[in-house]
């Protein structure tokens, strides 16, 4: 991408030592580094002469059938795209209906992102899933391969929030490895005047269970056939796969060569409208974007339809960006919003890289200086939530979350510690509140976020951290919930050792906003102990309450529940450390899916420590399956957590020998939308 080298350093990482020869195709070594799945990723057809720097594997998308990929089922996607809708803004600058984003996040280097997740909490986490509308998982280098497909859990976390997920065709600069064969492979037409690779390219995405690509053709040298062939190739693309979503990058022009515009206009027109978008190059104005969307318009597209690029990847919240040209406070939006590289967040973190941190960080990119989206901040930063209306997909029953962010520290199973290893897993991330964080209170506003020293699910809770002189009331989630006499809402909660005891009550909102809370006590306590609702002082543990709110809210069945959200008031004073562990809300009483089928050890192998890596398959679950958890049972009775993913396969890192025990069981079960697990599926390693 034209803008600065900050673009270059990880994409093109090992690309200097690629010779410029071509070598004929040939099929992929096995992986030299064990039985560790990776994220899929290939060459048109020719490979790049010499050899393959380490964990790296040469491939040709030509060759590749899903039928012959052992990594397949570790890369499928299973989450389905899940609708979502718009609720009122949560201030009165940002606007629904207008500019939306697209976000290029690369999670790793391109042969490295773990199929499944891997045992650090040192990872992009992505959660605001409520402001993007679509995700690029970019990628792609001249050393390792061009053409990269998604992993599963950051697909099927997008999904669950209703975000389209892109792999990446990367075509990079003569400077950086890029050869023009390889463009003219990826466009090569059969005897039909077909495009073969086109049809790869679909194959691949519906094998693997993600949304479509992302065209970035940035090798200098072609000529007006080269660039016809490329258009014709994206329309062939975007026709034959009936629903796969098209995003053209802004450097090939119609000439064949590249040029970016930054801007629309005839040079890339043909493009854009091949494609379903196009990601305008960084050095947009104010003129070219106007003129860009009356260009769009002009041919019956959304102006909207055009991402302008905003590079974020060296700077982050301090970027120079002219927001009155894209996003103008007195009109409507110009267009919408191509952030490139918003995992800055992360990899600027200073000093250690802790979960809290980074998620503190994110929420500053994506709301902005101000901790509030309702009062959001007038600073040189224009955050996403000052512009752009977020989007929730709470429309369905039942609904459950334990604030689990994709990545921890340990992991909690009903408030106990089943696991003190560093994990993450987007694939297992909960829907988590879209405004971060809307806080009502008429005294001190307290620190809300999330926190991963404990937990009652997963590897983080939400945490309430201040001196409440007055009722703060948090909102939580816009919803379009049904509201039946038998709507329950269940919450687990705690008060943290040296806390002062608080009053909870659940908030419920049923017309749109401004929301109108009404409160109801989360009593848990006996009669006569302490008021209703309140917990007690000094971290005595987790509590579990279950409202129903269908007979609590008399008369008012048969509507619809617009949002959640929590009051606390401390009765005698004092700093309050609350956590909410988890929040749920069903019609029906929880009932477990069925067993899973059959589990069989595909892969092992004994590591030197003595620790044993497994490949894992089973057969599907019946019933409502959200995701699969994997457990070790230990001698006398206990077990430890393994892992888990939405999908029927799992990879085992490291399966630790307890008591110098013979044989090693591990449990599969499914996991529900209400976390109800089913019965175990076992398999027995022996040692």
């Amino acid at each position: 991408m034209a803008h600065r080298a900050t673009r270059r350093h990880v994409l093109m990482a090992g690309a200097a030592g690629v010779a410029a020869a071509v070598a004929p195709a040939a099929r992929a070594a096995e992986p030299s580094g064990g039985l560790q799945p990776y994220a899929s990723y290939w060459y048109p057809r020719s490979l790049p002469s010499g050899s393959p720097g380490p964990g790296v594997r040469w491939r040709s998308l030509s060759e590749w059938r899903p039928e012959d990929d052992a990594e397949l089922p570790f890369n499928r996607a299973s989450v389905p795209l899940a609708a979502r809708f718009t609720p009122p803004p949560a201030n009165g600058t940002a606007r629904g209906g207008q500019a939306r984003i697209s976000a290029l996040v690369s999670f790793a280097t391109t042969s490295a992102n773990p199929s499944q997740g891997s045992a650090t909490a040192d990872y992009y986490a992505l959660t605001h899933w409520a402001y993007l509308d679509e995700l690029v998982f970019w990628g792609g280098s001249s050393g390792e391969g061009l053409i990269l497909a998604p992993n599963a859990p950051v697909v099927d976390a997008a999904h669950r929030n209703g975000v389209p997920v892109l792999g990446t065709v990367f075509l990079p600069p003569a400077a950086y490895g890029g050869q023009l064969c390889w463009t003219r492979e990826l466009v090569h037409r059969d005897a039909g005047g077909g495009f073969p690779l086109a049809g790869k390219l679909i194959q691949v995405a519906r094998a693997h269970g993600f949304d479509g690509w992302f065209l970035n053709a940035e090798t200098g040298g072609g000529d007006a056939r080269l660039g016809a062939d490329m258009r014709d190739f994206v329309e062939h693309l975007r026709t034959h796969g009936k629903g796969l979503r098209i995003t053209w990058y802004d450097a090939m022009a119609i000439s064949g060569d590249v040029a970016w515009q930054n801007e629309l206009n005839d040079r890339n027109a043909p493009f854009f409208r091949a494609a379903d978008t196009m990601f305008v190059n960084f050095g947009w104005n104010r003129a070219g974007l106007e003129a860009s969307g009356k260009l769009a318009e002009r041919a019956r597209r959304s102006r909207y339809e055009l991402w302008a690029g905003i590079d974020v990847e060296a700077a982050g919240w301090d970027t120079r960006v002219d927001w009155d040209a894209l996003v103008p406070a007195d009109g409507p939006h110009t267009a919408s919003y191509g952030f490139y590289r918003p995992e800055w967040t992360w990899k600027s973190l200073p000093g250690e890289r802790t979960p809290a941190a980074f998620h503190a960080r994110d929420d500053r990119l994506w709301t902005g200086p101000s901790p509030d989206p309702s009062r959001p901040d007038p600073g040189p930063w224009r955050a996403p939530a000052a512009s752009v209306a977020d989007r929730s997909t709470l429309t369905v029953l039942p609904f459950a979350t334990s604030f689990n962010t994709g990545h921890g520290l340990g992991w909690y199973e009903r408030g106990r510690r089943t696991s003190d290893a560093a994990w993450n897993h987007l694939g297992l991330q909960d829907r988590l509140p879209g405004r971060r964080w809307v806080v009502h209170t008429a005294g001190a506003r307290p620190t809300v976020g999330f926190d991963f020293a404990d937990a009652w699910r997963g590897g983080s809770s939400l945490l309430v951290d201040g001196g409440f002189s007055e009722a703060a009331t948090v909102e939580l989630y816009a919803a379009r919930l049904p509201l039946t006499r038998a709507t329950v809402v269940e919450l687990a909660h705690r008060t943290d050792p040296g806390s002062a005891g608080v009053r909870v009550e659940l908030a419920v909102a049923l017309e749109e906003g401004p929301y109108r809370f009404v409160f109801l006590p989360a009593g848990v306590l006996p009669a006569g102990v302490l008021p209703a609702g309140v917990l007690p002082p000094g971290g005595r543990g987790w509590s579990t309450a279950a409202l129903r709110v269908g007979a609590l809210l008399h008369g008012r069945s048969g509507r619809t529940i617009r949002a959640l959200g929590v009051r606390l008031t401390a009765p005698d004073g004092g700093p309050v450390r609350w956590r909410l562990g988890g929040l749920a809300v069903r019609a029906t009483a929880p009932r477990a899916p069925g067993r899973p089928g059959r589990v069989a050890v595909t892969a092992s192998r004994v590591g030197g420590d003595g620790t044993a890596a497994l490949r894992l398959a089973w057969g599907a679950a019946t019933g409502r399956v959200r995701h699969y958890e994997l457990h070790q049972a230990l001698p006398g009775g206990g077990f430890r957590f393994l892992g888990g993913t939405c999908g029927h396969a799992y990879y085992v890192p490291a399966l630790r020998r307890t008591d110098g025990e013979a044989a090693t069981r591990i449990d599969v079960r499914a996991v529900d939308e209400l976390y109800t697990a089913s019965a175990a599926a076992s398999v027995t390693h022996r040692w």
